[in-house]
């Protein structure tokens, strides 16, 4: 039987969670992605295929493709195939059984419900019943994972959840225009104040990125990225002893996952699809 198609726009660590689910639950799935992704849990993300044409996490291959044929291919050999396409061109060759907005841009790039009979949406910036068929709530804390079939996921605040006591002292965020070096890796133990990487601007200037506290380096933006200033550069965890799980997929991105694969399903069901 052929598996059905699920289109997933977006490939950073949630959506790779999203994407990994689906797969073991039978789905085939294309991500598409942009040019140049940004992703600081990146050791954990399919994003990376866009740079290194390939990535693996957990077992799962994610393979760069250069068009929908080839694509076609990739996914036959039960592996995940990946596009950059942003603009979704591939709606022109295919509609796809469900897809999926796993961007997280805390804001409606594109996606419409009549791109498939299945549309589910994540996080802030898409009403159920409007942008997409149903919407998964993405907030940690007691309604992460809620699905909704009206209305909206819970607003942005802009504060990252709390991980072991820290909060927003856990994310980092580019001081400067530039280009970064990492002078540290994902994995690394970081000390307080330690330089991590450092921003060289177009004039000469170099701004240093410093850990705001002693932990676990879970995420650094890809070295040579063009930052801007506050883009989100770096992530640090105050669990030492999880190094581990810089290189595996997320609770939160396993809660996505699950949660994305219900709404599919519940849609499908809603629609007199079989699966």
């Amino acid at each position: 039987m052929q598996k059905k198609l699920v289109i997933v726009r977006g490939g950073g660590d949630l959506a790779t969670g999203v994407v990994f689910v689906l797969h073991k639950a039978g789905f085939a799935v294309i991500i598409l992605e942009i040019a140049a992704p940004s992703a600081i849990r990146r050791a954990a993300a399919f994003s990376e295929a866009v740079y290194e044409n390939e990535m693996t996490v957990e077992g799962l291959h994610c393979r760069l493709c250069k068009s929908y044929g080839e694509a076609l291919e990739v996914i036959g050999q039960d592996e995940v195939a990946m596009l950059v396409d942003p603009e979704c061109r591939i709606l022109k060759e295919v509609r796809p059984f469900a897809l999926v907005d796993a961007i997280l841009a805390k804001k409606n790039l594109g996606t419409r419900m009549d791109m498939s009979d299945n549309v589910v949406a994540l996080g802030p910036g898409f009403e159920a019943g409007k942008d997409a068929h149903l919407v998964v709530e993405t907030m940690r804390g007691h309604n992460l994972g809620r699905i909704y079939d009206s209305g909206f996921a819970i607003a942005n605040t802009g504060v990252p959840g709390l991980i072991a006591g820290h909060s927003s002292d856990r994310v980092i965020h580019a001081e400067a225009d530039g280009v970064i070096h990492n002078l540290s890796d994902i994995g690394d133990i970081v000390a307080e104040g330690q330089p991590i990487a450092v921003i060289r601007s177009e004039d000469g200037t170099e701004t240093l990125v410093r850990a705001g506290f002693t932990g676990l380096l879970r995420g650094l933006i890809r070295d040579g990225y063009a930052v801007d200033k506050g883009l989100k550069i770096a992530d640090i965890d105050a669990r030492t002893e999880q190094q581990k799980n810089c290189f595996t997929i997320s609770d939160k991105a396993r809660s996505l996952g699950g949660s994305t694969l219900c709404a599919i399903m519940s849609l499908a069901c809603r629609h007199g699809q079989t699966i």
